[in-house]
């Protein structure tokens, strides 16, 4: 049998909750030649079970077992099983539009000289039910030479949105584990740096908000990760050495020798629950946007934001509290927003009604 043009790869770990959608939007796909890669890394739930059940009823599902690893190491082996020339990234707990893979492929087919194209996203909460209302459609920018430029501040791919050439892949040497899990930014800065990339400007992917994805569960070994990507790109458009070449862990102590002190390491950890604390929001995940607020708070520096800022933060805070139905912490902290900012004492009531949704 000839090798399918497309390999299509997911890499699964506990994730019953969600797997069977995802795994159904790409067997539903209207590019139908492919195969589907599936490598469970130790599951204790019924995953396997799951992905058993897919692969018993369709012979593009090709299933593999191995033991507990890292998550890139994880996707490395699912990468290597894969025949392809074109690599999908596909997540377990997402689900792909219809067309994605065939409007991918036809992008890839038409620009041979780009390396890795992704597509805008629509953000779905746990039950499917986008959050277009809150949220508009996130359109990542299309062409080489934004991207190569926003990719210096800032992940421009959603990894489940993508599809890869194979030979960029393996040019670069693939996912390295000491970035996980954001060993993905890692990728696409090293294959910006011998392949165009592009993103489709169109919803390719309906990307799931829940408070047990990994970007959540593991917010800050991601953002530290992301800037360790950052500094070792920077350190190779100079010409120097990559300093992460042979490094197999990203800790805090090794971004302040590489230039990245405490405050910077804060001020973005700080900034990525705030993200984090409105996107849970959006989702109507309270508890998940409180615990994100609260470690918003621990981190951020009076000093540099200033007293308007962290009030304003406490009375959010304040409020996700009222939507926990800790009515007591609601108050204190909103307490704790007048005490910052007195100015606030004049127009407490009115502003809190506001806040809360009771005015």
């Amino acid at each position: 049998m000839r090798s399918p043009l497309v390999s299509v790869v997911m890499v699964v770990c506990n994730v019953e909750r969600f797997l069977g959608e995802a795994i159904e939007s790409i067997l539903a796909q209207t590019y139908r030649e492919f195969e589907f890669v599936i490598v469970d890394f130790g599951s204790s739930d019924k995953s396997k079970e799951i992905i058993s059940s897919f692969a018993a009823k369709d012979s593009r599902v090709n299933f593999h077992e191995i033991p507990r690893c890292g998550l890139a190491e994880a996707r490395n082996y699912a990468c290597s099983l894969a025949q392809g020339q074109y690599i999908a990234i596909m997540d377990a707990d997402d689900i792909s539009v219809p067309e994605r893979i065939a409007w991918e492929v036809d992008f890839l087919e038409r620009h041979p000289q780009v390396g890795v194209v992704g597509g805008a996203v629509d953000w779905v909460d746990a039950t499917g039910k986008s959050l277009q209302s809150t949220w508009a459609a996130l359109h990542p920018p299309v062409g080489n030479s934004e991207i190569v430029s926003a990719l210096q501040s800032e992940n421009q791919f959603w990894q489940p949105s993508v599809l890869m050439r194979r030979e960029a892949f393996t040019a670069v040497g693939g996912y390295r584990q000491a970035f996980a899990p954001a060993e993905d930014y890692d990728l696409w800065l090293r294959i910006s740096e011998k392949f165009e990339m592009a993103n489709l400007d169109r919803v390719v992917l309906k990307y799931r908000i829940h408070p047990n994805q990994v970007s959540v569960r593991k917010h800050k070994q991601q953002n530290i990760g992301s800037l360790a990507a950052l500094r070792s790109a920077a350190s190779r458009r100079t010409g120097s050495p990559d300093p992460m070449q042979f490094v197999t862990e990203v800790t805090p102590e090794l971004l302040i020798g590489m230039g990245v002190d405490e405050a910077k390491q804060r001020a973005a950890l700080a900034a990525g629950y705030n993200g984090w604390m409105q996107i849970m929001m959006a989702a109507k995940e309270w508890p998940a946007a409180l615990n994100a607020g609260n470690e918003m708070l621990k981190l951020s520096d009076p000093k540099s934001l200033g007293a308007r800022a962290i009030a304003d933060m406490r009375l959010e805070v304040a409020r996700l509290y009222w939507k926990n139905n800790q009515y007591s912490m609601s108050i204190k902290s909103a307490a704790h927003a007048v005490i910052t900012r007195p100015r606030l004492a004049g127009r407490p009531f009115v502003r809190l009604l506001h806040r809360f949704g009771l005015a």
